[in-house]
């Protein structure tokens, strides 16, 4: 049995959450290990919708673990809120079955306030973030000045942190003309959440070794996508953490060699949110169908995405720095009202072909898709749970795009409810 990691192989918004949705009723644990709650995943179950940012997929299976890594930055409110929500939803979450890593690093309301007075003061063009602090948080990690969960439990010494923390943020909120936070303000917003939180805090690694000792199977389920990796995306238009299968060990505190397949997850086309260079953007009839049929708006923050024909390049690229073994491929139904599909299969830059996106910022903004032409099966493919069902053409489209990105395609989703799911290669089998 192997250990799967989830990751996005594009800009997120690739549809992980249906996709470890289903994957977890194979699993016995499921890990969250980067990001905040600026992530979105949207999961439809026997008709009801389902929206987390913080939880992992799995809280909405019975029987297994949930776990929130150490590389997630999680604000205690909006946790507090989530699971408040999907308890009155019915959804059972304990300490038997949610696990939050005691060094979590926590999102304050400091965070919050710089995120957004930061963002303003950037005039053209802004990064496009969430507001959510999640960038403030991450910076005040590698700092080495953070508020983690563990603090909570330590009363008698979590006044010394907020001093320490303060020292930071007020001398930067004098810079914007704010006034100072007191530390008792801090302190007392910090200890209203021991009790609501502590029962769920765990040692991430301990848990995780028991587990593999225990012959369990882990699902590990990533955040954002691979264009919004902080080291290899679209820099600096990225999310502040790494999105890639590697961050799965890092941020949960399991070894690399556990990790055994990597599943990518990548639209039958391509969308973005917020700002940043999109080569196959297409801002007319054809991006504004994708973005109806496919109901492109950000689970989040509710933004349109930007729409665009799949890009073979940019998936290639995310198959080879992420390690990717094979992908899950979504929303092949929103394309079965085109008469024409295209891929970009390469770009045009500075007048010569290139196989890779660059990494000077100037360049990414400049390079021209150059596509290839499929037509288009004009058949519907939603809710087909059997590869034989397929249109024919689908399957030619398919196949084309695993031979351009060089890795197979594993799994198949054609709508947004979770049995509405073609296995091809089982990830847990290698």
């Amino acid at each position: 049995m192997a250990n799967v990691v989830v990751v996005g192989s594009q800009w997120g918004d690739e549809g992980k959450g249906k996709i470890v949705d289903w994957l977890s009723h194979r699993a016995d644990v499921v890990v969250r290990f980067q990001g905040g709650h600026n992530a979105g995943h949207t999961l439809v179950i026997d008709g009801t919708t389902y929206k987390l940012n913080l939880l992992p997929s799995g809280v909405l299976r019975k029987g297994k673990l949930s776990i929130i890594g150490n590389g997630v930055v999680v604000d205690p409110q909006a946790l507090i809120s989530e699971i408040e929500k999907l308890q009155r939803e019915g959804v059972s979450i304990t300490s038997d079955n949610l696990c939050i890593a005691e060094n979590v690093s926590l999102i304050l309301p400091v965070h919050q306030e710089l995120d957004a007075l930061q963002e303003n003061a950037k005039g053209e063009p802004r990064i496009g973030t969430t507001m959510r602090g999640i960038g403030p948080a991450y910076e005040d990690k590698v700092g080495r000045r953070a508020i983690r969960l563990v603090d909570l439990s330590s009363p008698d010494t979590l006044y010394d942190k907020v001093i320490h923390l303060l020292s930071h943020h007020n001398a930067l909120r004098r810079g914007f003309s704010q006034s100072a936070v007191e530390a008792s303000d801090l302190l007392d917003y910090l200890l209203s959440f021991p009790e609501r939180l502590l029962p769920y805090m765990g040692s991430s690694c301990r848990v995780l070794e028991g587990c593999q000792k225990a012959g369990k199977r882990i699902l590990f389920e990533g955040a954002q996508g691979t264009m919004l990796d902080v080291d290899h995306g679209t820099y600096p238009f990225v999310t502040s953490s790494n999105t890639v299968a590697g961050q799965a060990a890092t941020g949960s505190g399991m070894g690399p060699r556990n990790l055994d397949y990597v599943l990518g997850i990548a639209k039958a086309y391509m969308t973005r949110v917020g700002r940043g260079p999109f080569p196959t953007e297409q801002s007319n009839t054809f991006g504004d169908m994708l973005g109806i049929y496919g109901r492109e708006f950000g689970v989040v923050t509710g933004r349109k995405r930007r729409c665009g024909w799949f890009d073979a390049v940019l998936t290639r690229q995310s198959v080879r720095v992420g390690g990717i073994d094979g992908l899950a491929f979504t929303k092949l139904d929103v394309l079965d009202n085109f008469d024409e599909i295209k891929i970009c299969i390469a770009y045009r830059f500075e007048g010569q072909e290139i196989n890779y996106l660059p990494m000077l910022q100037d360049a990414q903004s400049c390079v021209e898709p150059v596509y290839e032409t499929h037509e288009g099966w004009r058949e519907s493919t939603a809710g087909i749970r059997k590869w034989e069902d397929l249109p024919e053409r689908a399957v030619a489209y398919i196949r084309r795009i695993e031979s351009l990105v060089g890795v197979p395609v594993a799994m198949l989703s054609t709508s947004p409810e979770r049995d509405d799911t073609i296995l091809i290669l089982d990830p847990f089998h290698g």
